[in-house]
């Protein structure tokens, strides 16, 4: 797209355009608080125009777990096709090599999750480690960096990053919306655990599986016809341009504050412009 992103105020003034849209969570349709104003209306609104709708989440724990969280919050259940995580697709890549017999896949996991979650590991007979010392590999599933200082989670995995074991990254956001505000996230984990000299292998946007996932479940639909709304450039922005995707940036979520200069640098920093921006996550201008 020429002459940079067009602003709208409302998807009633581009939804014609597309078949289909892959929507972020956190930052579009809630924040750690709750829900946005008027997102669940503008995403059943989108629905029952007919669209095909993902939402396409860097979140660690399964799919079914997060559409539970999303209705709990007050969302219509029918107003989405599928919730698409990127642990859900770490998860069917650890059950297909699991399945495979596959040498390189380990049995003993350091699983580093949120709230005692273990869904990421739930059905694939593998055993849970706390130590670093004795894992064959690490599972990097969320953060919880509004509870943990960074050096918590360096002495955690010092002992495997040292011993060469592989990591497996399920939620590349490197910042998360918390109750309180901004935390770092299970990405900045990763980061940390490539500068202690260990590999990661990263799931999620902007990486290519998620959106082959994606791209699968919506079958015959031409990539101009599909659309991404995130609030991250980096992640939301950069991935759908790496697919080949249309893209919308809300100007809520992690980057709420920043100037429109501001979010230019971003854009050349990431080799990544959005083709709309859009304020909030709404259907009109009210």
């Amino acid at each position: 797209m020429t002459g940079g992103p067009l602003t709208i105020s409302g998807l009633d003034e581009i939804e014609e355009r597309f078949d289909a849209f892959l929507i972020d969570q956190f930052g579009v349709l809630r924040d750690g608080k709750g829900p946005y104003p008027h997102a669940a209306e503008t995403l059943l609104r989108l629905k029952r125009a007919g669209k095909t709708i993902i939402i396409l989440s860097n979140s660690g724990k399964r799919s079914a777990e997060n559409d539970r969280r999303l209705a709990a919050l007050g969302f219509d259940p029918q107003s989405w096709d599928w919730f698409l995580t990127s642990g859900e697709v770490a998860w069917r890549i650890l059950q297909k090599e699991s399945g495979q017999g596959t040498s390189g896949v380990a049995h003993k996991c350091l699983l580093v999750s949120r709230d005692g979650d273990t869904s990421p590991l739930d059905g694939l007979g593998l055993t849970q480690t706390t130590s670093g010392e004795d894992a064959d590999f690490v599972l990097l599933a969320a953060s919880e960096g509004d509870v943990h200082p960074l050096s918590f989670y360096e002495t955690l995995l010092s002992p495997a990053a040292a011993r060469g074991v592989p990591c497996l990254c399920t939620n590349p956001d490197k910042i998360m919306l918390t109750k309180d505000g901004t935390a770092f996230g299970a990405g900045r984990i990763a980061e940390l655990y490539e500068g202690l000299g260990g590999t990661v292998r990263w799931i999620g946007k902007p990486f290519p599986d998620i959106y082959a996932t994606a791209r699968e479940f919506l079958g015959p639909i031409a990539p101009e016809k599909i659309c991404c709304i995130g609030d991250s450039i980096e992640h939301d922005i950069a991935g759908a341009a790496n697919a080949g995707l249309n893209s919308i940036l809300v100007t809520t979520g992690i980057l709420e504050t920043l100037s429109d200069g501001e979010r230019q640098v971003l854009f050349a920093e990431h080799g990544a412009t959005p083709d709309f921006i859009l304020p909030a996550f709404v259907w009109s201008e009210r």
